[in-house]
């Protein structure tokens, strides 16, 4: 057999890689991953960043950043769709996910998980040792809380502290040194992230509670659990307001704080234990205006308000 017969049988067997379905693998991979969901954890991370350097931090750090925070919530949301997949089977609401109709196999789920656990660790070795070092202790927790509400209704703040290492991340990356400020922007976030994923969680309690899976409207009922994500969220915006003093952060800062503030507020007025209906506008414009609108108000007395 020629050479020229072998590449015909080859092409033959593997079907064409179009632009189109490259583009649609693209689209999957994003999918199951919920690319855009990085709104929430970005910002604070940018947080750190300028803080860090109080302003601009060059291209090459904020690029280092950038595709390590990807990554890292990429390879979070990936385990956490492969280790749930055996209930988002049985789950009505999830059966649009790539894993649950097939379009991405589970194999192809862990490859591209693992994939971006490697690319975060790239990255971490491009900003410093302390980085680099601190790498595999976020893999393994940005894995576990996927597990977490299998045996305790505080998942909610294991998935917020895995997001509240956002700031921390951006501050280290240029500034291998813990800052308090930092620290409580973590918990900051910990405690915002925790209180909306409690109202999203309010929507699976009885499928959750039929299963033997724990969270905040499992345990308290979805009306007590509004109630401590009221709570929590709360006691997200104390702890930005103490962050914002700790960073020494002035008026432009704290007056963005207030509008976040009422954004939160808004966003517990659309929903209630007898109406769920609005929980995609409360759960992702809602905390992705937030998210933004705090990283605005750093950037706002950082540059115009020196």
């Amino acid at each position: 057999m020629n050479i020229r017969n072998m590449l015909e049988r080859f092409a033959g067997r593997v079907p064409c890689c179009s632009a189109h379905t490259l583009l649609e693998r693209v689209r999957i991979y994003a999918g199951f991953v919920k690319i855009e969901h990085s709104v929430f954890a970005l910002p604070f991370a940018y947080v750190g960043l300028f803080l860090a350097k109080r302003g601009w931090p060059g291209f090459a750090p904020f690029l280092l950043l950038t595709v390590a925070m990807v990554a890292i919530r990429s390879y979070a949301m990936g385990v956490n769709r492969l280790v749930d997949l055996v209930y988002d089977r049985q789950n009505p609401r999830t059966q649009g996910r790539e894993l649950v109709r097939g379009a991405l196999s589970p194999r192809e789920g862990w490859v591209f998980v693992g994939v971006c656990g490697l690319v975060f660790v790239l990255a971490c070795w491009g900003m410093n040792p302390l980085c680099l070092w601190l790498s595999p202790l976020v893999l393994f927790w940005a894995g576990f809380y996927s597990l977490t509400k299998r045996f305790t209704w505080l998942c909610h703040l294991a998935l917020g502290s895995v997001l509240g290492l956002a700031p921390v991340a951006g501050w280290l990356s240029v500034t291998p040194e813990f800052n308090l400020a930092m620290v409580l922007f973590g918990l900051g976030v910990t405690c915002w992230v925790a209180g909306f994923d409690v109202l999203y969680a309010s929507q699976d309690a009885e499928f959750d509670r039929a299963r033997g899976l724990n969270s905040m409207p499992v345990r308290f009922g979805v009306g007590g659990a509004l109630s401590l994500a009221g709570l929590l969220h709360g006691g997200a915006v104390v702890l930005f307001a103490l962050a914002g003093w700790g960073a020494a952060l002035g008026w432009g800062y704290f007056g963005v704080l207030i509008l976040a503030a009422g954004l939160l507020w808004v966003e517990h007025r659309l929903i209630s234990e007898k109406d769920l209906s609005r929980i995609t506008m409360a759960f992702f414009t809602i905390n992705g205006v937030v998210a933004a609108t705090l990283f605005l108000g750093v950037l706002l007395d950082l540059f115009l308000l020196k």
